[in-house]
């Protein structure tokens, strides 16, 4: 926080705030934070084995571990957010904390005694002295690591609600800007995301852990620079008490009120509509689903927020719940894309990677859908929704749900074409006669391009579309938290994935057993996620279609959209 208070001691003069302007240093701090994350999402179970000697299993049970604690903490970080920070200051703590944890690595990885003695330095190798981390080394090992995912899911939760607060949604040009921003918030992901799978991955593999461990705290550092240095220009929310409490409160009171009668005027039901109330807050109008609810605002002799609940925290409650099955629908992708990041790696090793005289490594192979997004998110948000929105008349080209939607069919499509491209590489394997050699096959690694460049092209319809549609459904006083849920989508899309591959291996004899790609059935298992991932879509859209929008009957400003002016 004292780089933050350093740069407070300019005088203060009257400016816009928001804006453009503003969500650049949301931009920076994104790109170079997720740059330091992604290049060791790919790439740490490398560092498990053989600098920490532990076994393939646990390299990739730890780190499976880690990255699915990653994408849940975020709701600890967004229920921080808004109950007792503003996202800024969310923010610099959490990235404090994982620069923290960048840092604790770096010290390990350049001190020796705090690491176990390599297997390989062994000569002879003796398996008998090649011992993984013991206790102390393993403390260390662990608290840096999860240090790195707390700082970063605390990141996730307020960054994008920070620079989406930079832009009001009542206002037709601002509301345009939003969205665009979503998509320039992908962007700047993307670019990050590219920079680690590839240079930091060279350097880790080249110049050794340490610089690598180095090189991402110094991002981590800059990054934290960069969000500060845009403090003087931000629209900063006020935490408006825990979300959560109101949500239970809700359910609390309308068990207390359940004999009571739902009266059919929404006027005689309790509701807030003080104007003299200094806080920005919303009005939500009454909706007709889940009506069992609504007995928490009758009662007009009730007492205590126990008892008796507005409308609007009412709805603010119907709204998560609606918010449910729309991120229970989208699981199964990032379970498909887990697929992505683990069997076409494998796959990448058994094909020809020579691209232009110089060898691609295994951990870059990301590299390729991050291009493609690279290319695809101006053309998305420059061509695309500008074209789209003449004829829907929507800001955003189409409504976030479609948008989703379209995600969850290129997934689909994905996984389909996959089970093509992987028999395509089978058949060349038979051919040549290398059903069972180690060598690489006459065959480019770009041929998995296809199945990358179309499941690129699906996570930017379908992860901004949940960011976005999670932000602006949201109340105002759980923007973050809500941001956060749609992180957990990613997370539990990796749970379920080692639980689909033993349910498949089950209940097919093996597709998946032999160890062998070349003798697996790993084509089958793609079409049969495609298959699935049409019927997925299906529960998708009957969610969708019962979905409703939410409607602001009435909003009190303090400066704009559902942001104040406060002390940061």
């Amino acid at each position: 926080m004292g780089i933050c208070r350093s740069m407070a001691t300019q005088p203060r003069i009257q400016r816009r705030l928001g804006g453009k302007r503003a969500a650049l240093f949301v931009y920076a701090m994104e790109g170079l934070e997720n740059m330091a994350f992604v290049a060791n999402a790919v790439s740490l179970i490398t560092y498990f084995t053989g600098s920490m000697n532990f076994s393939l299993t646990k390299s990739a049970t730890t780190l499976t571990n880690l990255m699915g604690t990653a994408f849940l903490l975020p709701l600890l970080g967004g229920l921080i957010s808004d109950t007792y920070l503003s996202r800024f200051k969310t923010c610099v703590l959490f990235a404090s904390m994982e620069l923290l944890g960048y840092g604790i690595l770096t010290i390990q990885a350049r001190f020796q005694q705090l690491r176990p003695i390599p297997c390989k330095d062994i000569a002879p190798i003796d398996m008998n002295q090649c011992e993984p981390a013991n206790g102390s080394q393993a403390a260390i090992l662990y608290t840096g690591l999860y240090l790195f995912a707390l700082g970063t899911s605390g990141v996730k939760a307020a960054l994008p609600a920070l620079g989406a607060d930079q832009f009001d949604d009542k206002d037709p040009k601002e509301a345009a800007q939003l969205s665009s921003f979503f998509n320039w918030f992908l962007l700047s992901l993307t670019t990050g995301a590219i920079f680690g799978v590839t240079f930091i991955n060279w350097i880790s593999s080249n110049q050794g852990w340490y610089w690598s461990f180095t090189v991402c705290t110094i991002a981590v550092f800059l990054s934290i620079l960069s969000i500060c240095m845009g403090k003087s220009f931000y629209r900063n929310n006020t935490p408006k008490g825990s979300p959560l409490i109101r949500i239970i409160q809700v359910f609390v009171a309308a068990f207390k009120n359940r004999k009571l009668e739902i009266p059919e005027n929404a006027e005689e039901m309790h509701e807030i509509h003080e104007k003299e109330r200094g806080d920005s807050y919303e009005i939500l109008k009454r909706t007709d689903q889940f009506r069992f609810l609504d007995r928490a605002a009758v009662g007009g002799n009730s007492t205590g927020s126990w008892n008796l609940c507005t409308v609007t925290q009412v709805e603010e409650t119907k709204i998560l719940v609606r918010m449910l099955p729309i991120i229970l629908s989208t699981i199964f992708m990032n379970t498909c894309l887990a697929q992505l990041q683990t069997f076409s790696i494998q796959q990448s090793t058994t094909l020809d990677t020579n691209i232009l005289g110089f060898k691609m490594p295994g951990p870059s192979l990301p590299v390729i859908p991050l291009l493609f997004m690279f290319v695809l998110i101006p053309l998305y948000d420059r061509v695309f929704v500008p074209l789209i929105r003449r004829i829907t008349g929507i800001p955003t080209g189409i409504r976030h749900l479609q948008r989703i939607g379209i995600g969850l069919v290129l997934s689909a499509i994905s996984m389909l074409v996959a089970g093509f491209v992987e028999t395509r590489r089978k058949s060349v394997a038979i051919e040549h006669n290398m059903v069972d050699s180690t060598e690489p096959l006459p065959m480019s690694v770009f041929w998995l391009g296809f199945q990358y460049a179309i499941f690129g092209a699906a996570d930017m319809f379908t992860l901004i579309g949940l960011l976005e549609f999670f932000y602006a459904e949201s109340s105002a006083g759980m923007k973050s938290l809500s941001t956060a849920i749609s992180w957990c989508s990613v997370a539990f899309g990796y749970f379920t994935s080692s639980v689909v591959v033993e349910v498949v291996n089950k209940v097919s004899g093996g597709w998946l057993a032999s160890n062998n790609l070349n003798r697996d059935k790993l084509n089958y298992f793609y079409w049969l996620l495609s298959i699935i991932s049409v019927i997925n879509f299906v529960f998708y859209l009957v969610c969708a279609s019962w979905y409703r929008y939410k409607t602001v009957e009435d909003k009190q400003l303090g400066d704009s959209n559902d942001v104040d002016m406060v002390k940061v």
